[in-house]
């Protein structure tokens, strides 16, 4: 496996009582880390966590910030966008082939399985910076792009926009009850 382009790792043997861990990826971990998630690039990416150990795992509190530039998703028009997200992970040993699955209540936190010795807060930050983006981000031009290309709308899609088009056939006039 390899190293993440933003590793951050915190061994778990020093994690005991709950400590705060600030990281900031630095120039080549932001192109790479754009490249990774395509996009056209990061300005900046900060991470602030509490880590602490817990009978159940390593709990990981915080919050990831960064400032970064998407492609619109129609014209790849460079959209800006920022990123503050809640963090509020536990990282449990990962165990055997067969383990069973955990069942989680919309309250509770996200639980991450780790392998070997450490925890890597560096990917923690770039993945959570990656959900947290619009999937399919759309410009001021995206619009009247996809009305050129002869996109319909969802709007003139559904069934109220076929009844649109069938009064605009019928050119606005009403039928007989």
């Amino acid at each position: 496996m390899s190293v993440p382009e933003f590793s951050r790792p915190e061994r778990i043997d020093t994690i005991g009582e709950p400590r705060t861990v600030s990281i900031e990826a630095n120039e080549a971990e932001r192109a790479a880390l754009a490249k990774r998630f395509d996009l056209i690039g990061i300005d900046r990416l900060a991470a602030s966590f509490t880590i602490r150990s817990e009978a159940a795992g390593i709990a990981v509190e915080g919050r990831v910030t960064a400032a970064l530039i998407q492609a619109c998703s129609v014209t790849g028009d460079p959209l800006p966008a920022t990123v503050d997200e809640p963090v509020a992970l536990l990282f449990v040993a990962a165990t055997g082939a067969g383990a069973d699955e955990v069942e989680l209540d919309a309250g509770d936190i996200d639980v991450v399985p780790y392998e070997g010795g450490a925890i890597d807060l560096g990917e923690t930050g770039a993945e959570t910076m990656a959900l947290a983006l619009d999937p399919f981000p759309r410009g001021p031009g995206a619009a009247a792009a996809l009305k050129a290309a002869g996109v319909i709308s969802e709007e003139e899609a559904g069934p109220f926009g076929a009844l649109a088009g069938l009064k605009a056939k019928l050119g606005g006039r009403s039928e007989p009850s």
